[in-house]
């Protein structure tokens, strides 16, 4: 069975995907071909048409949630925005958006602990996390109020892992701010002590 009946191959890419992404969160990392096949419906013949092996797919795999996760920042880009700052504001937006779901985020969060695990994928994040810091890095904002806001929206993010809740109005609160200080990065001057 190369495909299931009504699919597309791109629809079948897809559901092998989100199965191998549903397999690594149950089974873990080890889960078999046979499993992932099982949880996409389709054989392990199919499977093995569109991934030669359990390293591409696994790599496709690390490849979709990172373009997934650009996807949101690039969607949570203001278009009437054009200050320096702009895709730190997207990036605060993506990561911390205040409407989305906590399971889905921690389960999101949890793959992409069980696939950094793998040298390869490790190697992709890093690659990955070095163009994003550079684009950040570009975007106008003085460094140390870079660092600061994306240090604090990594730190917030990952609340979901923890069992905490990222939309307490705290986090609210604190995500506006960050928002207003990338907008206003001469505040940071009056935060910081004199040597």
């Amino acid at each position: 069975m190369g495909r299931t009946a009504g699919r597309s191959p791109h629809d079948t890419r897809r559901a092998l995907l989100d199965a191998a992404a549903d397999a690594v969160r149950v089974r873990g990392i080890h889960a078999s071909l046979d499993e992932i096949a099982r949880f996409a419906g389709v054989s392990k013949g199919g499977l093995i048409y569109h991934f030669a092996s359990k390293d591409e797919l696994i790599l496709e795999l690390a490849r979709d949630q990172l373009a997934a996760f650009q996807a949101s920042v690039d969607a949570a880009l203001d278009p009437s925005d054009t200050a320096p700052g702009r895709l730190t504001r997207a990036y605060v937006r993506a990561a911390l958006a205040p409407d989305g779901d906590e399971a889905a985020a921690r389960e999101s969060l949890a793959l992409i602990t069980q696939l950094m695990t793998l040298p390869a994928v490790a190697e992709l994040a890093r690659a990955d996390a070095e163009r994003l810091e550079a684009a950040l890095a570009a975007d106008g904002l003085p460094a140390d109020v870079l660092a600061l806001v994306v240090a604090a929206v990594d730190g917030m993010s990952t609340a979901p892992l923890w069992g905490a809740s990222t939309r307490t109005s705290a986090n609210r609160r604190l995500a506006q701010r960050l928002l207003h200080l990338t907008r206003h990065p001469h505040l940071w001057e009056t935060l910081t002590p004199e040597a």
